[in-house]
């Protein structure tokens, strides 16, 4: 059915000036036209949907104790925060991410929930995508190595007791996947639940969690079949110096498999230097940037700026830290522009510009089709914001992008179209009951946070037996 929507602003890209006072028309999820001659209308402007190229779909990591620890602790630590429902877990997080102005979201599935079939556990998140009417691009995460720490662990576990030795086991110890035995099950997946609203992608969750014949199964199976690889790439200091001792040709050693690519989108980056992010950007490879999670996790100021001036493609993700944890990929952008976006009177870009990179790459990495630009032919997939609340003085006329990136966040969200259809309207999502998700949610972790009482006892000696393991990794090299 045709549907138009008339706009105080409306900003097509980047290399097109806001237009003020236009008709955008779609039909059949499809932009037919963008008209001069709007009618009278309350205030607002229209932009490109935001993409969250980079999270794992789960529960409020703060909620379950995870605050104020690097990665490394803090992946074990959120065990507490396994989902107890797949499907209400992701519709949760799918339909914050959807309020918050989001067409598209990487579910880089790194914590099934061990309740049900690994197939059937993915296509619950798809149901749940579908329900909140978001696009999404699905890959499993793989790991064959280093479950606790990246070496051995022996000297963290070896003062445990039988039974405490026997909770780590029981809760981070699996049988590895064989490569056949992945690619199998990614094949499974795409089977069972890839099309026009799902991207089924390899998921390798990291250099120094995977052995090299996964990851050369990854690569080869990717370039046979075009399937997309998303990966995290040294994010923290202790993946840099395990790569250091270990790997020390990494990057390379994946650029000659043909790992490196334009099918590839690496999160993170915190820690590759500046040869890295040159043959990154030569392979067409993304990065994903996710401010907010590398400050809570205290990983590192990634090299962004470098990044993009060698050529690499950027892309921005919420990685499920925002800075608030509530998603907010509007104020996540903000964050970058500010840490970012140049020095002085050297501007790096443009806010409207890195807005345009952060949703090209971003589709690109999600699968979604299009460039995001609000052109003829693109799909209809917009933000609709709040333009007297964005411009709350109007004193004199201001480009709305600039103030758009000066003092904007999720709360200025009005409506959000995907494949022309309206998912989110005046801060409530459409197809799903997001708070009595969240209360059922809530009241399912309550009953069973107690389960996990044994881990909750010896977190603190174990934590601090990861921290010594992991801080002789920086002085032994």
């Amino acid at each position: 059915m045709a549907t138009e929507i008339s706009a105080t602003s409306l900003f097509r890209g980047p290399d097109r000036a806001v237009a003020d006072n236009v008709v955008l028309r779609h039909d059949g999820g499809v932009i037919t036209e963008i008209a001069d001659g709007a009618g009278p209308a309350s205030r607002s402007l229209v932009i490109p949907a935001f993409v969250n190229a980079h999270d794992h779909a789960r529960a409020t990591a703060s909620s379950f104790g995870a605050v104020g620890m690097p990665l490394e602790s803090w992946i074990l630590r959120t065990v507490l925060g396994t989902p107890v429902d797949p499907y209400l877990t992701a519709a949760s997080a799918l339909a914050r991410s959807a309020k918050a102005g989001c067409a598209a979201m990487m579910v880089h599935y790194t914590r099934p929930s061990g309740t049900m079939p690994l197939v059937d556990e993915a296509k619950a998140i798809a149901k749940a995508a579908s329900d909140v009417g978001i696009r999404i691009a699905f890959a499993m995460a793989v790991r064959d190595q280093n479950p606790i720490v990246y070496g051995d662990a022996e000297p963290v576990l070896s003062g445990l007791s039988r039974d405490d030795r026997k909770t780590i086991d029981d809760l981070f110890v699996r049988a590895p996947m064989s490569p056949k035995a992945y690619i199998e099950l990614t094949d499974a997946i795409a089977a069972a639940m890839a099309g026009p609203m799902v991207d089924v992608q390899l998921g390798p969750a990291g250099v120094q969690w995977c052995s090299k014949p996964l990851l050369e199964a990854v690569a080869e199976n990717s370039a046979r079949t075009g399937r997309r690889i998303h990966m995290h790439l040294l994010e923290t200091a202790y993946q840099r110096a395990w790569a250091d001792r270990n790997f020390p040709d990494m990057v390379r050693w994946l650029r000659d498999i043909g790992f490196l690519s334009e099918r590839l989108t690496l999160a993170h980056c915190i820690h590759a230097r500046p040869d890295e992010l040159e043959m990154i950007a030569a392979s067409g490879a993304r990065i994903v940037t996710n401010f907010s999670s590398n400050m809570h996790l205290r990983s590192g100021l990634a090299p962004i700026a470098a990044a993009h001036k060698c050529g690499c493609a950027i892309a921005v993700g919420v990685d499920g830290l925002a800075l608030d944890e509530d998603d907010d990929i509007l104020r996540e952008m903000r964050l970058v522009q500010m840490a970012h976006g140049g020095l002085g009177f050297k501007a790096t870009w443009m806010p409207a510009e890195l807005f345009s990179l952060a949703i090209r790459n971003g589709r690109r990495a999600t699968g979604a089709p299009g460039n995001g630009e609000l052109v003829a032919g693109n799909p209809a997939d917009y933000v609709v914001i709040d333009l007297d609340r964005l411009d709350r003085d109007r004193i004199m006329p201001v480009d709305p992008m600039a103030l758009l990136f000066a003092r904007g966040n999720a709360s200025l969200v009005k409506e959000v179209v995907v494949a022309g259809k309206t998912i989110v309207r005046e801060g409530g999502c459409t197809g799903v009951d997001l708070p009595a998700i969240e209360r059922e949610l809530r009241d399912m972790y309550r009953a069973n946070v107690g389960k996990l009482a044994n881990f909750q006892r010896m977190w603190p000696p174990l934590a601090e037996q990861l921290g010594g393991w992991f801080e002789q990794q920086l002085t032994c090299q």
